[in-house]
């Protein structure tokens, strides 16, 4: 455990030291936050737009942070043999990738608090009723786009289009799921293409649980794509996974 608590914060401490990182990962659902939610006014639902931004930001940020950041770390540090040379030493490879998810999963945390805070102070945005639910969607969202993180970095070849291959992939699936606005008025196509994507899954929970006081649970088949998804990503990352950089 001592290990394992070490690892997790050289993990922490690499990442706050690499600027890049800290402000794609971190900060870039937090402005984007900041950003929409002064744009766009109005209602949804009979309630502040806010108070859709707030949850569905987080959502994104679930898959920025958690899928997104994951894969380029993992990617860049095979690239740089920093993977290769883990082998060598006494952590066990399931330790360093369990630290590198936790640490990952940390900084999802820190914010997601940060966006709440900033909706309470400035938005006047409030827990919903059913707030262990919300919790606990975040959670399984974290999770589910985690195994996709290590299923896409077991894929992508070059660590320096890592970071383009994430945002292709990110930012349309964020538009096309709801994260940044209602979806409501897309045209049929588009909703179509979203009807396939796990944030747009995630976004319905937490939507669900604002809206709706609807618990978690009593959206099954929402949590069931969600794990699809997950468990996918695990299972690509068990079979293609390598240590060794790809880059000749």
């Amino acid at each position: 455990m001592t290990l394992f608590a070490h690892q997790v914060r050289a993990d922490q401490l690499v990442f706050w030291r690499g600027r890049e990182s800290a402000i794609f990962v971190f900060l870039f659902p937090v402005l984007l936050y900041l950003l929409l939610s002064t744009v766009y006014s109005g209602e949804y639902r009979g309630r502040p737009n806010t108070d859709y931004l707030t949850s569905s930001l987080i959502a994104y940020g679930v898959a920025n942070t958690a899928f997104g950041g994951l894969a380029i770390i993992l990617v860049m540090r095979r690239e740089l043999g920093i993977l290769k040379r883990i082998r060598a030493t006494p952590l066990p490879a399931p330790m360093y990738l369990a630290a590198a998810l936790c640490s990952i999963l940390a900084v999802f945390v820190l914010q997601a608090t940060t966006i709440m805070v900033l909706g309470r102070l400035f938005y006047d945005w409030h827990l919903p009723e059913q707030w262990p639910s919300l919790f606990a969607a975040f959670l399984l969202g974290a999770l589910c786009f985690a195994g996709m993180g290590f299923g896409a970095a077991s894929l992508i070849r070059s660590g320096e289009g890592a970071s383009a291959v994430v945002n292709v992939v990110i930012l349309p699936m964020t538009f096309l799921s709801g994260g940044f606005g209602p979806t409501s008025d897309y045209p049929d196509v588009l909703q179509a293409i979203a009807d396939v994507l796990p944030l747009t899954y995630l976004v319905d929970i937490v939507q669900g649980v604002v809206y709706d006081g609807t618990p978690i649970w009593e959206q099954p088949t929402a949590v069931a794509v969600l794990l699809a998804w997950g468990l996918a990503g695990t299972l690509i990352a068990v079979r293609y996974f390598g240590w060794e950089p790809r880059e000749r």
